[in-house]
């Protein structure tokens, strides 16, 4: 079985950290047998190569000094900041759209699978009907959110929706967003852990100062601000460090806001880090907060992918009761979850952790439990196959029946 994948991110050298859940589903699915390939923009310049054996084609949008319109921050966030980036998008799309149908051509994939549907589902649609190949959608949730600021990507949505072959969502939350624009049968397949399976576990709160954990992109929807708030909420602020791992394009004004708190000294931002650094920070960790919000966009987490690397390690969690949250943390069963923008509500949840050990081995099993049933990567490569398997049969979403 040949299946062609198609976003807007894929790593582009091999230490690169970008979309590291979407290189493990290449990698696992190659593992089962499935022949996986990547078609994705170019950057700077970048012509065709392999990661981890894995086949890139990359399609040229532009001159190399402006291919910088995906990676690194959200392409919508950029092509709202530039007008020059708006002309590239319109670049990006026929760029897209043409190689899709050479690398078909070529290739012969008997299934495309595109990412972020809106455009690549657009960009897809050509090839997958002019050669007749099945067509998968895969929605993560920001691309419905673009319905908000622009009324006519809805109707493009429904349109795809219903030429597809198959729908697919990271989480019920986004599945439930996927229906509200158009009644489908939306398959619901999340992500395991991207990092390599961690040797040792975490050994929370047997040690000081009690380290929390944060990990991911600084963006608004992350929260990142409320859990810096929350550090001047602690009763013994001195016994806490809160650790902020990443990078994005709100990373200085985080600093700015990690420089006015009052636990300043205990608030250390560790930048990007490679797999070996960044398990040992999960390792070094006591408890792992994911604070998302609502942003100002309307857009908030689908999945929340770095939760399920942290039950790997065997870290309790904490995080915001939004979006696909929920997915992996049960209230009082696989971790806490707490109102979002509430700085307050997030310290109560730590201090009640530490406190609390009968909780925090309660929330640490449930949770493994509940990631070993739904998180495995066995789980969600069997899921993904029986899609594939699914639409090559003729069978198709209720939508496009």
């Amino acid at each position: 079985m040949k299946v062609l994948f198609f976003g807007s991110v894929f790593p582009r050298f091999q230490a690169d950290p970008e979309v590291p859940w979407l290189r493990e589903t290449l990698l696992r699915l190659r593992g089962a047998g499935v022949d996986a390939k990547m078609l994705a923009p170019s950057w700077g310049g970048l012509e065709d190569h392999e990661i981890d054996g894995i086949p890139v084609f990359r399609f040229r949008y532009g001159p190399a000094s402006w291919e910088h319109l995906t990676h690194d921050e959200g392409a919508p966030s950029k092509v709202a900041k530039s007008l020059r980036m708006r002309a590239l998008a319109a670049l990006y799309i026929l760029c897209g759209t043409v190689r899709c149908l050479r690398v078909c051509l070529k290739e012969r994939p008997d299934a495309i699978h595109a990412h972020w549907p809106f455009p690549h589902a657009l960009m897809a649609l050509p090839a997958a009907k002019l050669l007749r190949i099945p067509l998968v959608v895969n929605f993560h949730g920001a691309e419905l959110l673009l319905v908000r600021k622009f009324p006519w990507v809805a109707p493009v949505l429904r349109f795809l929706i219903g030429r597809a072959d198959a729908v697919v969502a990271n989480s019920g939350f986004t599945a439930g967003r996927v229906k509200a624009l158009r009644e489908a049968d939306v398959e619901v397949v999340p992500y395991g852990s991207p990092l390599p399976a961690f040797e040792g576990q975490a050994k929370p709160f047997e040690k000081s100062p009690r380290r929390i954990l944060f990990v991911g992109r600084h963006i608004e929807r992350k929260g990142i601000p409320f859990l810096i708030r929350a550090m001047a909420e602690l009763r013994n602020p001195e016994e806490w460090e809160l650790r902020i791992v990443g990078t994005g394009d709100v990373t200085e004004a985080l600093k700015e806001e990690a420089a006015r708190s009052p636990q300043s000294a205990r608030i250390v931002f560790t930048g990007k880090l490679a797999s070996e650094e960044l398990a040992r920070e999960y390792l070094g960790a006591d408890v792992f907060a994911l604070p998302a919000i609502v942003d100002s966009k309307g857009d908030t987490e689908g999945l929340g992918v770095v939760l399920i690397e942290a039950v790997a390690a065997g870290l309790p969690l904490v995080a915001s009761d939004v979006g696909g949250i929920p997915d992996v943390v049960v209230d009082g069963e696989t971790g806490l979850l707490v109102p979002e923008k509430d700085p307050a509500a997030l310290a109560r949840a730590f201090e009640r952790l530490a406190s609390d050990p009968a909780l925090r081995a309660k929330v640490a099993e449930g949770a493994k439990r509940r990631c070993a049933e739904f998180f495995s990567w066995d789980r969600v490569v069997a899921n993904l196959v029986a899609v594939y398997e699914r639409v090559l049969s003729g069978e198709g979403s209720a939508a496009a029946r």
